[in-house]
């Protein structure tokens, strides 16, 4: 009797003390695993927000790039992290897209994380290096079409948003650009900008720096609508490629079993920063669109994503084994 009343009492004790502790985190250090190198738009939205977000949670966010493998590696790392809110990631279109390129994965994304908030989306952005003579689409498709096989384009890795947006740019226009994977944004863009490889189909964060300083030549975004952060270029399917959209999306999301009341504080502190003046302004002129959810809909949302390009996945024969 005594050892089932002492029980019992532990028990209450602590379900009394799971909301005070929800209350008092964080009391250490947080990391945001970043799973890509430094240098993408995934770091560099990374590194605009994770100082503030910190600031609200009164402890440092230490951003953790972990690149590889299609955004796995980080990813991976991240989902198996102990679900206390001291790991979080950096979640993108790339991790859905992988869910169903990579035929091995050691975690799911859609049931091994607790999917917070979407962050923000952006455009991809065709930029061709400036040895390419060509200054619009149409121009870049006849000059492709008349090299078949010969010019390349980068991406962040097997199953990017980059590498997607070649693939269906080449289905719907009958160009046979070479798909070359890096290990994320930055390798990619440095690539290209050494001229390893002809173009890229890169997030806007990514490569408006180098088309702003005449590094790079931007011809057209991939969204249905131009961007305001670059309004003066048109979308593939204004120059006559109906049918072609593409973009990337960031999100915040932890290991399952997260508890919910640290959650619900990572939810309203991120919601707060992405509200602030002194973030978006940063944020949009990298090329980024502030979008905010809450879990349910973000959760949602990923999953919509997974079976959508599992879908143009599946349908183009992509798989990595």
């Amino acid at each position: 009797m005594k050892t089932v009343l002492i029980s019992s009492l532990i028990a209450i004790a602590v379900l009394a003390a799971a909301p005070g502790w929800a209350q008092q985190y964080p009391v250490r250090p947080i990391r945001l695993v970043v799973p890509f190198p430094p240098g993408g738009g995934t770091d560099t939205m990374a590194r605009i927000i994770g100082p503030k977000l910190g600031e609200a949670l009164g402890q440092q966010v230490v951003t953790e790039n972990r690149g590889g493998a299609g955004a796995n590696i980080g990813a991976e790392i991240a989902a198996k992290s102990p679900p206390d809110g001291y790991t979080l990631m950096l979640a993108t279109i790339t991790n859905a897209i992988s869910a169903t390129v990579y035929t091995r994965l050691n975690y799911s994304l859609a049931r091994d994380f607790v999917h917070i908030t979407q962050l923000a989306t952006t455009p991809l952005i065709l930029v061709v290096h400036p040895s390419v003579p060509v200054k619009s689409v149409k121009e870049f498709v006849a000059f492709a079409r008349a090299r078949p096989g010969e010019l390349t384009y980068s991406s962040s890795g097997n199953g990017s948003a980059a590498h997607l947006a070649g693939d269906l740019f080449n289905s719907l226009t009958g160009v046979k650009a070479v798909h070359v994977p890096y290990k994320g944004g930055g390798p990619s863009m440095i690539a290209l900008v050494g001229g390893e490889v002809s173009l890229c189909f890169a997030t806007m964060p990514s490569a408006i720096n180098y088309v702003k300083a005449g590094r790079l030549r931007g011809l057209a975004v991939t969204t249905a609508q131009r961007s305001p952060s670059a309004p003066e270029l048109p979308t593939i399917a204004e120059t006559g490629i109906a049918g072609y959209e593409a973009g990337s999306w960031y999100g915040l999301s932890a290991p399952s079993g997260t508890p919910k009341g640290v959650i619900g504080r990572l939810h309203a502190e991120s919601v707060k920063v992405m509200a602030l003046p002194e973030i978006k302004e940063p944020l949009f002129k990298a090329g980024f669109e502030v979008v905010t959810s809450n879990p349910e809909q973000f959760t949602a949302f990923v999953r919509s994503e997974i079976q959508k390009w599992g879908k143009l996945v599946t349908a183009a024969g992509l798989k990595v084994d």
